[in-house]
Order: C-alpha cells, then structure tokens, then sequence
C-alpha cells in the first residue's frame, strides 16, 4: 500500500490493486491546494467544510467517485473492506461539534485506521470494535479534535505498528488554534521520521518507524 498525505487530515491511499481512497477531503477555505487528486473512493467522517470536500476530487476517467459518509461496511470490487465505527467530535457526546466516523480499511493483509476529528479518549468497548491497528491517522493538533496528550494515550492503548500524526497546524494553517505536530512528537524521541510518502506492506511493518510525519 501507498500512503501519502494531501494535508491536513486529507490521506490518499492507493492498494496493490490500484484502488485509490481519499480520506476527508477538505475545500480552498483550508489553504491547502485543491483539486487535480483522482479518486475511485472519498471517505468522509463528518460534514465539515474541511473534511468532506468531495466535489474538489477528481473521478476516475469514465467512472465516479464513490462517496462512503456512514458506518456502514463496505467491500469494494478488489476485495478492500471498509467499515465506520460511531464515534464523536467532542467530548460531549456531539453536544458542541457532532458526530464523527471512525474508518477501518482492510486491504493487503493491514488494517488501517482513520480516527478523523475524533474528541474523546475511546471508551472499552470502542476500542475493542476498533480492534488491532497497523496503521493509525490520528489527529494531534488539540482545540476541534483530541490533543497530542490524548493522542499519545490513544496510541498506547491502541498499539498501532505505524501513527501517521494529523490535523496539526503547519504554515499553511498558521492561524488556526490548534498545535503544532512537535507537541505530539516529543513523546516519541528518536522514534519518528518525515518521509515524502509511506510506502508499507503487511511483511515490512517490523521495519517501519513507529511514527511518520508525511510531508
């Protein structure tokens, strides 16, 4: 599988049999760059401007794009099972921000899993449907989402073999109230790396740094 980062909490995965997934697209209000990323499949875990941003994507040529916005599972025509776990946007049971999906993607032998703008520390029974974890996309940034202590907590208990940080502020986003990844990746000295793109299979995991910024 290929991982690389649009930015923000925007990931473009593309499997060995050549399907790309879109992760929370985002629009121009962002400042990050829009458009001219081709899709078979936009996942979106809430319906905020900066998180389901379809009409930005790019269909494949002659198809569309499959819009996945529910918790439903889904397996797509390679044999990639998608399925979305109830979660919410704040700690307030969705009282302040709403509701937010949790995406689990099966593919290749790995389980990835995209915690979206996630705003709470998982209770028990969430991580046991959540389940075992190879890759995690966690945002890290505080303020809309989880900050990078809880995060830090999550990621203990979760075990991921790989953390892809999120939702951080960068200089793109300079204005915004929300941290930069540093205040996340200090608890893991020595143990990060920023790479361009991730490029992982099920039998490399062992060898993957367990904490890559992809920038």
């Amino acid at each position: 599988m290929l991982i690389a980062c649009r930015g923000h909490a925007s990931f473009l995965l593309e499997t060995a049999g050549g399907t790309r997934i879109v992760t929370d697209p985002y629009d121009e209000g962002t400042g990050y760059p829009v458009g001219n990323t081709w899709t078979d499949v936009a996942l979106v875990s809430h319906h905020h401007h900066d998180h389901d941003a379809v009409e930005t994507l790019l269909p494949r040529e002659g198809g569309t794009i499959r819009v996945i916005d529910t918790a439903e599972p889904v397996v797509l025509p390679d044999g990639t099972r998608i399925s979305g776990i109830a979660s919410y946007h704040d700690d307030a049971h969705g009282a302040k921000r709403g509701s937010n999906i949790i995406f689990v993607i099966e593919t290749e032998g790995l389980r990835c899993v995209h915690l979206g703008d996630l705003g709470h520390v998982p209770d028990e029974d969430m991580v046991r449907r959540i389940g075992r974890v190879d890759i995690l996309m966690i945002p890290v940034g505080g303020h809309f989402t989880i900050d990078a202590a809880q995060a830090r907590q999550i990621c203990q208990t979760l075990n991921p073999r790989v953390i892809l940080p999120m939702h951080y502020r960068t200089a793109t986003t300079a204005s915004w109230p929300i941290a930069p990844v540093e205040d996340f990746l200090q608890f893991y000295p020595g143990q990060w790396e920023r790479v361009p793109e991730l490029r992982v299979t099920k039998e490399d995991l062992s060898c993957q740094m367990q904490v890559a910024v992809i920038a």
